[in-house]
This record gives structure tokens, sequence and C-alpha cells, in this order.
């Protein structure tokens, strides 16, 4: 009988700490801003989960283990923004299951986080509509359909900076200013993109300043042009950055404390009228977004710096610079060259090299553009025509790539989407796919 009661005993001691270890499911918080929506669990402590999408209708699943829904939590929230109900059940395992019933294709992202001042642990998982990194600037804006993309171009230093001299006396902020009046008028002679210089003089613009300037033209992608220098003359090579996510969290940190004194906006959604939860939220997710876009457009830009001669780095870079802190479009910073190497100082002295230059850059923006078109630009809308037939043209001596556009009626861009060309560049004897349309 006292075996029996020590049993008995065991067994309760083992089930009451089986069920403090149990998570308890709070509450469910869902809200939904500019096309991204968060679902945030109130946890009574960590626990372990696995999450995973269905399609067939669309859902996304959430399994916590050795969790339960607290009593408390009468009923599921309504469904907001992509997700469209909340369901949940207990699993023959005792894994708790919620599934997110979703109205469309989504891209998720999950991670827990720790008790604040105001809740305790969380699980909370982001959905991001499919279609496009530049949901995060566009969704909320109206833009007429078939609009140019628009690219910000900043010449760096300028007026009282010279940025980098050169052992020939070559400033930086003259280099640059070049440079990217060459690439300018680059994009702005390539059907459905447009540019604009957040400098075209010799005068100093604030680094805030320059990104404001890009935002307020609703620019799709900063580029900022430099030319790099250190103490070794022999260092060599051109270089493209992003923001680091050092500096990213160091923005969002800096702009969630002025959004009550400024008209901080971020995807042209206002930030100073939203709670200090929803305006993180807001942030995070624009800057993952942004960040992930900058490193795909960078790492295209690079590659076509490499087809020109030897770069620093082959990959790219993430550093916390300040003009690249814009949290909702894609931006990168190119070092064009070494002007400290005298032998690039003289190559970024020259108009041919300089205008070698800036046909690299705009190999890889348009590389970028024309595979990730922000769905309501013309680039867009080009790459949806379906053509009516393909034509065969068998590249012959003195043949140019826009002299072939105009015979058969079509854009360059659009013989380079049918080809992947990545330039205009093409050799006799090359077969191009000409894409020919209705009505041509």
């Amino acid at each position: 009988m006292r075996n029996s009661r020590f049993l008995i005993g065991g067994v309760l001691i083992l089930l009451c700490t089986a069920a403090q270890a149990a998570s308890t499911v709070e509450n469910i918080r869902i809200w939904a801003e500019n096309g991204k929506t968060r679902v945030v669990l109130d946890l009574s402590r960590p626990a372990a989960h696995n999450i995973f999408t269905l399609r067939g209708p669309d859902r996304l699943v959430v399994d916590l283990k050795s969790s339960r829904l607290s009593e408390s939590l009468k009923a599921m929230p309504q469904g907001t923004g992509s997700v469209r109900s909340i369901r949940s059940a207990v699993r023959a395992n005792g894994q708790l299951r919620v599934v997110l019933d979703l109205n469309e294709a989504v891209r998720s992202r999950s991670f827990t986080a720790g008790p604040n001042n105001k809740y305790g642990d969380r699980l909370v998982i982001d959905l991001q509509r499919t279609g496009g990194l530049h949901a995060v600037k566009t969704a909320s804006e109206a833009y007429k359909p078939g609009r140019d993309v628009v690219v910000a171009i900043d010449p760096g230093h300028g007026g009282h900076d010279p940025g980098a001299i050169g052992r020939g006396k070559t400033r930086e902020k003259d280099v640059a200013l070049q440079i990217s009046r060459t690439l300018a008028a680059r994009i702005n002679a390539e059907p459905g993109m447009k540019a604009v210089l957040v400098r075209e003089g010799d005068y100093y613009v604030d680094h805030r300043r320059r990104m404001e300037i890009a935002r307020r033209n609703k620019a799709d992608l900063f580029i900022s042009v430099h030319a790099d220098a250190v103490d070794d003359r022999r260092a060599y090579g051109a270089s493209v950055y992003a923001l680091s996510l050092k500096g990213a969290s160091d923005e969002a940190a800096r702009q969630l404390a002025e959004r009550e004194n400024a008209s901080v906006r971020i995807g042209g959604v206002s930030l100073e009228d939203k709670d200090e939860v929803l305006a993180s939220v807001l942030l995070d997710l624009s800057q993952s977004a942004a960040l992930s876009a900058s490193m795909d457009v960078g790492s295209k830009v690079i590659r076509e710096l490499a087809r020109l001669g030897k770069v620093h780095r082959r990959t790219v870079q993430q550093a916390g610079f300040l003009v690249l802190k814009s949290p909702d479009m894609p931006s990168i910073l190119v070092e064009t060259a070494f002007i400290s190497n005298p032998s690039e100082e003289k190559k970024l002295r020259d108009k041919r090299h300089q205008e070698r230059l800036a046909d690299a850059l705009l190999a890889g923006i348009r590389t970028y553009f024309y595979t990730n078109p922000p769905p309501d630009t013309r680039i867009a809308m080009e790459m949806r025509r379906v053509p009516a037939k393909q034509v065969r043209h068998v590249i012959a001596r003195g043949d140019t790539l826009s002299e072939i556009a105009e015979r058969y009626n079509v854009s360059t861009a659009a013989i380079r989407a049918a080809n992947k060309l990545s330039n205009d560049s093409i050799r006799v004897g090359q077969t191009l796919s000409i894409p020919v349309y209705a009505g041509t």
C-alpha cells in the first residue's frame, strides 16, 4: 500500500512537471499594413515550433511542441491582410497545431522574441506577398500603370567635401559626378527607365537629404557612386557595398525614436501615428526586403564590373554607410576604382573609361530590373506581352542591336530579354530570336 502511494505520488509529480513544462498560447494578435502581415503568438514560456506551407488551398501550418491554447483564449482573431482565417487543433502526438488559412501565396519568416516591458515570450510570423520585393515600396503608392523604373544616382561627396584625392590631384567628387552624369544619360536612353541625379553640380548634399531626394522621386533603386582610397597604392579594382545588418538595426532605432517628432515614412506609410510595436514591424519588414534586394542588384552590378576589369571583391560587401540606410528601397554604393592607385586614377580621368564604367553599371541595373520588374512598370508590361511569332536573325557584319530593333519594330529591351543579353554586345554569326508582336 505504501509503495502504491509512492507510485501515485511520483506520477502526480511527473504530471505536474510536464504541465509546468508545457507552453500556453495566451493570445494571438494579427495586423496588416502595406502588403505585409504579422501574426504574433503570445506564449507563457518558449516553445519549440515548426512551420511549413501547404498548397491547394494555401495554408501556413505552425506546430508547437508540448503546447496548448489558454482557456482564456475563447476565439481566434479575425483574419486580415494575407490571412483569411485562423484555426487550431491538438494533434495525437500532443502538439498544438495552428493553421493560417491564406488569401494568397506568401513568403514567410518566423522568429522567437523574449519578454519585454509589455509582452512575454512570443512567436512572430511575418508574411510577405509574393510578386517581388518591390511591394515594400509600391504597395501603398498610386503609380500609373506602365510607369518608368526610377533610378536615383548619387554622385558621392561634392562642394566643400572633395572626397579622396589621387596623387595626380584628381578629386573623387569630380569623377563621381562625371560617371553619374554618363550613367544618367544611359538610363534615360533606356525605354521604361528614368534617372534622377541627387546632385547635378559641384555642391554638397547632406547624406540623409540624399535619401530624401530619392524617396521624394519614388525611386526603385538608389546607387551611390564613389572612388575608393587606401594608403597602399597597389590596391585596385571596383567594389560594391550594401548596408550591413548592424547599420540597418541602428537606423531602425533612430527612425523609431524620431517618429513622433518628424514625418518618418516607410514605403509611403507614415510612422508617426503608429504605436511602437507596429512601427517596429513596418521598419523590420521593409528593411529585410530592401536589404535582400540590395544584395541582389549589387551582385549583378559587380558581375558586370568584373567583365570590365579586375575587381577588388567579387562579392557584395556590407558596411554601415549612412547613405545606404533607406529602409524602403534597394540601395548600393559602388567604389568604381582606387583613386589612390596612380594607374586607376588615370583611368578614372579618362572619358572613355568613365563611359565603360557607366555601361557596366547600366548592364547590372538593367539585368536586375528585367529579372525583378516592379509590377506596375512599363518593363513588367513588356515582359508580360506574348509575341505573335519569333523571327530568327543571324548577325551580319555592321549590324547593331538598335538597328535590328528598328528593322523589326521592337525595342532593344525586348530583344535583350528574349535572348537573355545583359548588354547590347552582339557578334557576327550570332543568331538572335526576335519577338514580333501582333500589329507591328
